[in-house]
Order: C-alpha cells, then sequence, then structure tokens
C-alpha cells in the first residue's frame, strides 16, 4: 500500500480549486494554495491554507519550489478566454509540470468534457477524443503534453459545465427568445461533487487513469435551464424544441475505481 496522503498543493484557488482547498483543510491535510493576486494571499491564510504567490507564462514560472513539494499536486487553471492566452495554456500546463517534477509525487491536471465533440452520441474515458472547440483543443494539448511526461502515472479529471455557488446557471438564458437546441441534454456537474471525486482520488490513491467527472442525469437543455431560471425569480428563456449538436458524457472510472455516489442532482 502507497504511504497516506498528507499533504496537497492546489495550483489555482479560484472557483473549484478554494473549495477544494477548503474541504482539504477540514479532512485534516496539509493544504498549500496559489494565486496570482498579493490580496488574496491573506483570504487563503485564513482559511488554514499555506499561500503561494505562483505567477506563470508560457515562457517562465516564478514559484517557491517548496510549493511543489507535495505527496499531490492539483493544476485548476483553466485556458484564458482571450485567443493569445488560450494558445499559451498548453505551453504553460508544460512549465508547470517541469516545475513540479521530482517534487509532487502525484499530479492531478484538471481538464474538460470539451476534450469531446457534440457528435450526437454517448462518450465516456474510452471514447476518441475530437475537440470541436478552440478551448477544448488547447486543453486536449495540455493533457497529451502530460501524458508525455508522465506517462505510467497521469491522472486527469474532466469535468463537466460546473454550477454551484455563486455560479446560477439561471443566468445563462434568463429572458432569452429563440434559444436553440432546447432538446439537447445537459452535461453539469455541481461544486460538491466536483470536489467529491477529487477528494475520493486522494482517498483511495486511484492515480493514474483518466475520470469523466460528469452527474449521471441529464435533461433537456430546456427543462434544466427554463427551471433554474424559474426557481431564482429570473425571467424564464424560450427555447426551439429541437435537437441538433449534442453528447452525453457518461463516466466508467468514477463507479468503478473510486465508487463515489453523487450527491447533488442536476
Amino acid at each position: 500500500m502507497n504511504q497516506k496522503i498528507k499533504t496537497v498543493s492546489i495550483l489555482g484557488c479560484g472557483w473549484f480549486g478554494l473549495a477544494l482547498a477548503k474541504k482539504l483543510v477540514s479532512l485534516n491535510y496539509t493544504v498549500k494554495g496559489s494565486t496570482t493576486s498579493k490580496e488574496k494571499l491573506a483570504i487563503l491564510q485564513a482559511e488554514n491554507i499555506q499561500p503561494y504567490l505562483v505567477n506563470f507564462t508560457a515562457e517562465n514560472i516564478e514559484a517557491d519550489p517548496a510549493f511543489f513539494e507535495a505527496d499531490a499536486l492539483f493544476i485548476c487553471i483553466p485556458p484564458k478566454r482571450n485567443s493569445t492566452e488560450l494558445h499559451d495554456y498548453p505551453q504553460k500546463i508544460k512549465s508547470i509540470l517541469e516545475a513540479a517534477k521530482d517534487k509532487s509525487k502525484q499530479v492531478v491536471l484538471i481538464s474538460s468534457t470539451s476534450v469531446y465533440a457534440d457528435e450526437n452520441k454517448t462518450v465516456n474515458e474510452n471514447s476518441e477524443t475530437n475537440p470541436d472547440t478552440d478551448s477544448g483543443k488547447m486543453v486536449l494539448s495540455a493533457e497529451q503534453l502530460f501524458k508525455a511526461l508522465y506517462p505510467e502515472n497521469c491522472t486527469v479529471i474532466r469535468f463537466a459545465g460546473l454550477v454551484g455557488p455563486d455560479r446560477n446557471p439561471g443566468r445563462f438564458f434568463a429572458g432569452k427568445s429563440n434559444v436553440p437546441n432546447g432538446l439537447a441534454p445537459v452535461n453539469l456537474i455541481h461544486q460538491t461533487d466536483a470536489v467529491g471525486i477529487a477528494v475520493k482520488i486522494l482517498e483511495k490513491q486511484a492515480f493514474g487513469r483518466t475520470y469523466n467527472a460528469c452527474a449521471p442525469d441529464h435533461p433537456a437543455k430546456m427543462d434544466f435551464y427554463t427551471h433554474a431560471a424559474k426557481s431564482t425569480g429570473l425571467a424564464e428563456p424560450n427555447f426551439i424544441a429541437e435537437q441538433k449538436d449534442w453528447k452525453i458524457v457518461e463516466s466508467l472510472n468514477v463507479p468503478e475505481f473510486l465508487g463515489y455516489e453523487f450527491e447533488v442532482g442536476i
């Protein structure tokens, strides 16, 4: 049996990373958290997270090497929206992986189900990846770099759309008319389950695999978003009842290797 995981570093304490860090602190892990903002260091410290200022570009990484000394490192930085930074994303991940090599015993890359195209079918971890968006292509390139550097021990969590505190899905289409593709199934995961899956990987030391992290229920887009708007007092959207481009993301590895049971329905 491997040694117990005690120290976890979280690169990128944003919406997901901070929630994961807080949960791990509550479970008595030693947690190191990074931010690019000096103002946020005090916020991390107040949560009993060891704070580190880490800045990285495609060419350079500025960080205290001690940040990377951990039993497990989570890389929780999504690609930026603007095109220059988006295309730098794989190189940024490569710089981080090189900084972590020989310091972080296990590395977990947070990725996205955007690596699967909307090809009107169900996909799982064994399915071919064929991204049809720029961000999906960059995320897949980052995964491939990771696999090249850690061929035997590459752990990837592909999150579906994230919802939860401060991410009210009712706002996405509130008051809009003739929203296309209303019958397409949604692929989402609540923050509680996103954190739960990450914690379960640590507890079971179930490293070296790719996990699709997506809730098992897939209501139609029109049903889900209309209900979400209505339940939070927002103007209901109007959808076109059609099913054009879609996919259903399922996970074989989450139930098989983690035995994780989802807590929040979609």
